[in-house]
């Protein structure tokens, strides 16, 4: 495969239980390219998210994640590929009973970071490329949604993804807000890291150009405006 293909689905199935939720998705993702998922609530976004850090199988067609065949993946690979994936949810997911920094510690202790210093200079380098720069000591609670989901970016960037997927991120924003997270993912895709965003707004998709991929009554397709 080209070394520039990072993600390459021919014909895949997309099945929620028995439920067949998308059919013959077709969907190549090169390094540094931004790519919207389109679609309304229920039409299939996150299951095609979730096959692609494995949460949920892929039992039909072709399907190759970075350098592995999504539908033999061995058990024990699967940390190992979900290591080259941050992934931003809509609902944060952020630790509540401690501070950002603790919240970004834990990940990196969880992924085999153990040098103290190194684990710290890693959480200062990603708070300053999402703009919280001094917000290390600061409870989830005492920051507003926009700032939570730049912690939630932050965190995606710990082990230096080559793949971003941001999952309706800014669902839960007000515009004002919503348009500085998307900003940002289109910086940090600037900066040679892949970004998969699903949204059924389409202002984003106006206003911060991309590749388009839709999902309706099953199928999935290009779309342009």
């Amino acid at each position: 495969m080209d070394d520039n293909i990072l993600i390459n689905y021919e014909d895949v199935e997309i099945c929620r239980e028995e439920n067949v939720v998308l059919k013959e998705v077709s969907l190549q993702m090169r390094k540094g390219e931004f790519l919207y998922i389109i679609g309304k609530v229920g039409s299939g976004k996150t299951s095609l998210l979730k096959t692609l850090y494995l949460e949920m199988p892929i039992t039909k067609g072709s399907a190759q994640i970075f350098n592995y065949n999504g539908k033999k993946i061995k058990k024990k690979e699967i940390p190992l590929l979900r290591r080259k994936i941050g992934i931003v949810f809509q609902d944060f997911q952020l630790l509540i009973d401690r501070s950002v920094e603790k919240n970004l510690q834990f990940v990196l202790k969880a992924t085999g970071w153990k040098d103290k210093n190194t684990i710290n200079e890693r959480i200062n380098q990603v708070l300053t490329q999402v703009g919280m720069p001094n917000k290390g000591y600061k409870m989830p609670h005492e920051l507003s949604g926009g700032e939570q989901q730049r912690i939630v970016i932050a965190r995606a960037l710990l082990n230096s993804p080559e793949l971003i997927l941001a999952d309706e991120p800014t669902g839960n924003l007000d515009p004002e807000a919503g348009n500085k997270i998307v900003q940002l993912l289109h910086d940090i895709c600037n900066k040679g890291t892949a970004v998969i965003m699903t949204t059924h707004n389409y202002y984003w998709v106006q206003n911060f150009p991309g590749k388009i991929k839709k999902c309706e009554d099953g199928q999935f397709f290009d779309f342009n405006l």
